[in-house]
């Protein structure tokens, strides 16, 4: 029986009118025969680029050997391996489609057992982009506006060439990094970026919002930030358990800056929910964040004060919509923090 291989490839373009980096950023999660992860491991890995179809011509072979992380992912550069045949630099991108095949073999030799086979889409339009701009064929400019690719022609037709979400940014929506997932990006006015991060676990199932249950905290506890909201919440005279200390005092992933959401961050949690879950699916330990289809639905206490003092917000999992409740009502705690 062949291992099994679950595949998430992240394509690294280019900023606004800038030079194409000749390669690919490329990361796999490995599992063995039982579907286990394959943790802290040195791996073979050897990619082909295959051209007008999956079993069409080989245009380009490479081999790596990475080590898994502790969760069984690797992340390599396609175009930067040993190579074994062929030239990524010089492979025409205009002529046909490309697939991009991996093949791996677990014990970290050339007994290449896994097989997977993914088309190549936004990538080789930004590679034939950079192409055409150095060779002088017609195309003037080519930048990135709002996460889609722009070609502009000798003759004036500015054409999009499709999506490059993310290309302007280290980090994408779905990497585990920081102890957890990251669930949103974005750049602050001087161009740094940011993240979102949430706990690959959940720390209650059954947790009041706090002890300090008919007292207005008021403003503090009602920004946009959650970690701002949290810390207003367990600063309250007479605080001695809540959902917010869970999340301050967690030290998950090796991290002591957790809070607990606002609830405009919950909210975009869940709206991110299929991508988490796909990632967190494939590591091992990890709580999903629940669909929510069975009755009574769960709930998720955000840090978001509401009221005269007496309830604050939360999410439920199944129609996603943001309520408010007693604060000594039971809800389930899932942290994040911010990079």
């Amino acid at each position: 029986m062949k291992n099994l291989l679950t595949v998430l490839a992240i394509f690294a373009l280019f900023n606004s009118f800038g030079q194409v980096p000749q390669k690919m950023s490329y990361q796999t999660i490995v599992r063995n025969a039982q579907n286990q992860l394959i943790p802290n491991n040195a791996v073979g890995m050897r990619l082909s680029i295959i051209q007008n179809s999956p079993t069409g011509t080989v245009v380009y072979v490479e081999t790596h050997t990475p080590i898994t992380n502790g969760n069984g992912t690797v992340t390599i550069e396609v175009g930067a391996g040993i190579v074994v045949s062929g030239v990524f630099n010089t492979i025409d991108w205009s002529t046909g489609n490309y697939w991009l095949q991996t093949e791996i073999d677990p014990q970290g030799g050339q007994g290449y057992s896994i097989t997977g086979v993914s088309q190549l889409l936004t990538v080789p339009f930004a590679f034939f982009c950079d192409d055409a701009l150095n060779a002088g064929n017609g195309i003037d400019t080519a930048q990135v506006i709002n996460d889609s690719l722009y070609v502009t022609t000798s003759s004036g037709i500015t054409i999009n060439a499709g999506s490059v979400a993310g290309s302007n940014n280290s980090h994408y929506v779905g990497e585990e990094f920081g102890g957890g997932i990251i669930f949103h990006l974005w750049k602050d006015g001087l161009g740094v970026e940011h993240g979102l991060v949430v706990d690959l676990y959940e720390l209650s199932t059954s947790q009041a919002w706090s002890n300090v249950t008919n007292v207005l905290i008021g403003a503090n506890a009602k920004t946009i930030d959650g970690f701002t909201n949290s810390n207003a919440i367990v600063n309250q005279a007479g605080h001695t358990n809540s959902a917010a200390s869970l999340c301050l005092n967690s030290t998950n992933g090796g991290f002591s800056d957790w809070y607990l959401p606002s609830r405009d961050e919950l909210k975009i949690l869940f709206d991110r929910r299929f991508t988490m879950n796909t990632i967190l699916t494939g590591i091992v330990g990890a709580d999903l964040i629940p669909m929510g289809l069975d009755t009574p639905y769960p709930t998720y206490w955000s840090s978001t004060e509401t009221g005269g003092g007496t309830q604050a917000t939360f999410v439920d999992a199944f129609w996603v919509e943001c309520t408010s409740a007693s604060k000594s009502t039971l809800k389930m705690v899932r942290a994040i923090r911010q990079f």
